[in-house]
């Protein structure tokens, strides 16, 4: 019996195989959240980040950048619409103000340029063929059921893109196609949290 411990024992004894956490680790723990009040801050017009950034001792500042930088590359967004458009460029301006190789910076933008503008162009081009063949194989079902239940006298038009059925599909297909854009953005967005 004497072998058996308390679960305050055990407890006790898994606390005292944690480490200390590092100066590294509490300067971060500290700064990194500040650095990204100041990346919402930001993000709602309200700041400088430069000027925001000048009272913090050198020391420190690597992590409110971090902070700020997590917050601003979530922010990256397919473009698709123009308020998003307009939080990117406002992003990748932030991003490119904090980092400090800014040509390796602009390396990464040029390829998620690259992305958005496809997504724009023949993203458009696919997303409309796709809801226009939805479209079309829904309207031939609805159609060939309500045959079936009415008889071939029905003359019934459906609103196709009013349906449930509709709507469920389509977005099911909007993020398939999303989701070869997504991979790529996210893919520099790892790389963009990379660079100093």
């Amino acid at each position: 019996m004497s072998d058996m411990k308390s679960a305050l024992e055990i407890a006790m004894e898994k606390m005292a195989k944690i480490d200390e956490p590092t100066e590294d680790e509490r300067l971060r723990w500290k700064y990194g959240p500040e650095g990204e009040q100041l990346a919402v801050k930001y993000l709602k017009d309200d700041c400088n980040l430069v000027a925001e950034m000048s009272p913090y001792q050198e020391n420190v500042k690597k992590y409110i950048v971090e902070g700020a930088a997590d917050i601003l590359i979530r922010n990256i967004n397919l473009p698709k619409n123009d308020v998003v458009k307009k939080t990117n460029k406002r992003v990748m301006d932030g991003l490119k103000a904090l980092k400090s190789d800014k040509v390796s910076v602009e390396n990464v933008y040029s390829q998620i340029r690259r992305i958005f503008d496809h997504y724009a162009e023949q993203g458009e081009q696919q997303r409309q063929e796709a809801y226009a063949s939805l479209k079309a194989e829904l309207e031939a079902k609805f159609q060939q059921a309500i045959q079936q239940q009415l008889g071939s006298v029905a003359g019934a038009q459906v609103t196709v893109e009013k349906q449930p059925q509709f709507q469920q599909e389509w977005r099911k297909v909007q993020t398939q196609l999303d989701s070869q854009y997504l991979n790529l953005l996210d893919e520099y967005k790892r790389e963009l949290s990379g660079i100093a």
